[in-house]
């Protein structure tokens, strides 16, 4: 569909002249389809054009190739080369291919020391960067570190008055602001510390556009929390989001009018929604208001009877559950404290309510992991099936070790191992009507690839059209005098780690602690609602916020 017909379909659209303002393109690295799925740039779109000296536009990677022309924004269809800004957001490391066709379809160079003040900065940022910007730092004038609330009103302030003087000077200025990394000058003196939003309620990030031709055009989305403190140690988000927060009750309650003057059903958004502290209040409030629900995710440890039933009566027809491993042993090792029965109960009350299928969520190659614990999930899978009437669903996912985890030094499951046990799961369930899913093993070893890889790899991005093929990919490796094997074994406990020029909050002490508890089968308990300083994300005014917290919590 062109961007006239996108644009005619859509409500809540913002245009501004461009008089007097700081233009500002905010780039989504893959389709319109994903890019307005996704509640980020709908909170960095609302939050830019908020200012009255900023007028911000989107960009989309359209699948056209550097042939498709140049590269225009969809609001004014204006050439992203008049922008002063640039602005990418990466939600996943396998968009980074995206971005060298979008570059080059801009016709800008894609080394940042090859531009000057006549081209757009180029700012990234987005979870995937925020863990570690180093595979593609070399292509950017500076990597947003942390949330965009929080960062944008000092950067903007400054673009607005200095991104026309010399190119060296306005780096020199953006690496002095909390939260930007500026790759092109020497090494930070101290990693760059995470930003992050300290009250939800001031900013909560909702729908800003609706559009149909979007996986979610047909509910107006509400953050309720943001990040987790669960723990679970194969967790990015779990960990580059601390210290869970969340919006409160009547501003969601609020944000919720709002979104059904638009659509009656709402999109609860968040890490886990079920472990908002006031989750069955909402749902209750929210289905008396004339809201359907749907959910991003929820816990099964408790699970919210109150939510599950919002859903249910909203006619949501699939459930979805994440027991990640199918044997208790493993469960614990990863610090995932959901236990069968827990998920035994889940899929009673899901028959009991009239749900048609459930889909479970399930990782493959985790470290430990044994044939028995494979074996498990097929157990597992079958005796849920066993009290459930409709359709089962498994998704065999396989792990990726990532940044910043109390994993990110083990080394990622051979392929052969990854294929073997996918077979096994599929030889036991499919026969017994359940279905088994998977993302491509060898994709995921490419994202093992870049999820912990160095500034080398910007050189094997560079050599590449756009989304390679496999071959294409190990060829540009190979051309490079590199090898996927080098980015996915094991790393050593005294080894200096690409990403730690990036500051979570979470220390590399903890970090060890955390995977020396999973070696000894300890549990690690989850944060406290009320912060503590136990791994380092809180500091004293957020953990002391409501009072002195408890001793036992920073010597656990």
């Amino acid at each position: 569909m062109d961007n006239w017909n996108l644009l005619k379909r859509e409500t809540g659209t913002i245009y501004k002249d461009w008089g007097g303002r700081l233009p500002v393109a905010l780039a989504f690295p893959n389709t319109f389809y994903l890019g307005m799925s996704s509640l980020a740039i709908h909170a960095l779109y609302r939050l830019l054009n908020a200012r009255p000296d900023v007028v911000c536009e989107r960009v989309f990677w359209n699948g056209d190739g550097a042939e498709a022309g140049p590269l225009c924004s969809l609001e004014s269809g204006r050439d992203v080369r008049d922008f002063a800004v640039l602005g990418f957001s990466f939600s996943f490391e396998m968009d980074y291919f995206n971005l060298m066709t979008m570059l080059r379809q801009a016709g800008l160079p894609l080394w940042a020391e090859d531009r000057d003040e006549g081209h757009p900065l180029l700012i990234a940022g987005g979870p995937a960067v925020t863990a570690n910007p180093e595979p593609l730092a070399p292509f950017f004038d500076a990597i947003a570190i942390g949330e965009g609330e929080v960062i944008f009103p000092p950067l903007l302030d400054l673009l607005h008055e200095a991104v026309h003087i010399d190119r060296s000077a306005l780096l020199e200025a953006l690496s002095r602001l909390p939260g930007l990394y500026v790759p092109t000058l020497r090494p930070p003196l101290s990693p760059i510390p995470r930003q992050w939003l300290r009250n939800l309620d001031t900013q909560p990030a909702t729908t800003a556009i609706l559009t149909p031709d979007t996986e979610f055009g047909d509910r107006f989305l509400i953050e309720i929390g943001r990040g987790c403190g669960r723990g679970c140690r194969f967790c990015l988000a779990g960990y580059t989001y601390r210290p869970p927060r969340e919006v409160g009750l009547e501003e969601v309650l609020r944000e919720a009018a709002r979104g059904l003057e638009h659509c009656d059903r709402l999109g609860l958004v968040s890490a886990a929604v079920s472990d908002h502290s006031q989750i069955d209040e909402l749902a209750t409030e929210l289905r008396r208001m004339g809201a359907r629900l749907s959910v991003s995710s929820m816990r099964l440890d408790p699970l919210s009877e109150p939510l599950l039933r919002a859903l249910a009566e909203s006619g949501t027809r699939t459930l979805t559950m994440a027991p990640e491993a199918g044997s208790e042993r493993l469960r614990r090792f990863i610090n995932k404290t959901l236990t069968e029965d827990d998920v035994l109960r889940a899929a009673s009350l899901a028959a009991r309510h009239g749900f048609h299928q459930l889909k479970l969520y399930f990782m493959i190659g985790q470290p430990t992991e044994t044939k028995e614990d494979v074996v498990a999930i097929a157990d597992l899978a079958l005796r849920i099936k066993a009290r459930f009437r409709g359709r089962v669903v498994i998704d065999a996912t396989p792990y990726v070790p990532k940044a910043h985890t109390p994993f990110q030094r083990v080394a990622m499951a051979p392929l052969g191992v990854l294929e073997e046990r996918l077979r096994a799961l599929r030889r036991t369930l499919e026969p017994r009507g359940i279905g088994v899913r998977a993302d491509s093993l060898a994709w995921a070893a490419v994202q093992g690839v870049l999820a912990r890889g160095d500034r080398r790899l910007a050189r094997v991005l560079a050599r590449l059209p756009g989304r390679p093929s496999l071959s294409g990919w190990r060829r540009a490796l190979r051309d490079e005098g590199l090898t996927a094997k080098e980015y996915l074994c094991e790393r050593a406990p005294d080894e200096r780690l690409p990403w730690q020029v990036v500051d979570t909050g979470v220390s590399q002490n903890y970090l060890a602690w955390d995977w020396k508890r999973a070696q000894s089968g300890d549990s690690t308990p989850p944060c406290p609602p009320s912060g503590c300083l136990r791994c380092g994300a809180c500091d004293k005014a957020w953990a002391f916020r409501d009072g002195p917290c408890s001793p036992q919590l920073l010597s656990s």
